[in-house]
C-alpha cells in the first residue's frame, strides 16, 4: 500500500502499541498481562509498521535480529529460573527484593523472558512468511 494516511497513522499507532506492550508486561504480576501478551502487542506493532511501510522499513525498526531477540528472551527466562537454584531454592522460585521502594522479583526478569522470546519468535515468523510470498 502506498497511502500516506497509513504510513501517518501506522507511526502513531505503533509507538502507542509498543507503549501498551510494555503496560501489560509490568502489569501481568498482580492482573492479567505479562511477558506473552506484551509480546503480542509488541510484535502487532512491528506487524503494522510493515503493512503501511514495508518489511524492510518493519526489519530496519528492530535493533537486532529476531531470532536473536528470541534466544536472548529464552536466556533471560533461563537465568530468572537459575537464579533460585542458586540460592538453594527449586527453579523457578521466585525471589523478591525492594528497590526504591519497589518490589522486584525474579518473575519480572523471567516475564521480560518470555516477552522478548514472543516478540523474536512472531517476528521471525512473520519475516519468513513475506519473505515467501
Amino acid at each position: 500500500m502506498n497511502s500516506i494516511i497509513l504510513k501517518a497513522g501506522a507511526r502513531m499507532l505503533s509507538a502507542l502499541l509498543i507503549a501498551l506492550s510494555i503496560y501489560l508486561l509490568l502489569r501481568g504480576h498482580n492482573e492479567p498481562g505479562g511477558g506473552f501478551v506484551g509480546g503480542l502487542a509488541a510484535a502487532a506493532a512491528y506487524a503494522l509498521i510493515a503493512l503501511s511501510a514495508g518489511w524492510r522499513s518493519a526489519r530496519r525498526a528492530l535493533p537486532l535480529d529476531p531470532r536473536a531477540i528470541a534466544m536472548l528472551g529464552i536466556g533471560v527466562a533461563v537465568v530468572a529460573g537459575l537464579l533460585a537454584a542458586l540460592t538453594g531454592q527449586p527453579f523457578l522460585t521466585g525471589l523478591w527484593w525492594k528497590e526504591a521502594g519497589l518490589p522486584l522479583g525474579t518473575p519480572l526478569l523471567f516475564d521480560v523472558g518470555v516477552y522478548l522470546a514472543v516478540v523474536g519468535g512472531v517476528l521471525t515468523l512473520l519475516f519468513a512468511i513475506e519473505r515467501e510470498a
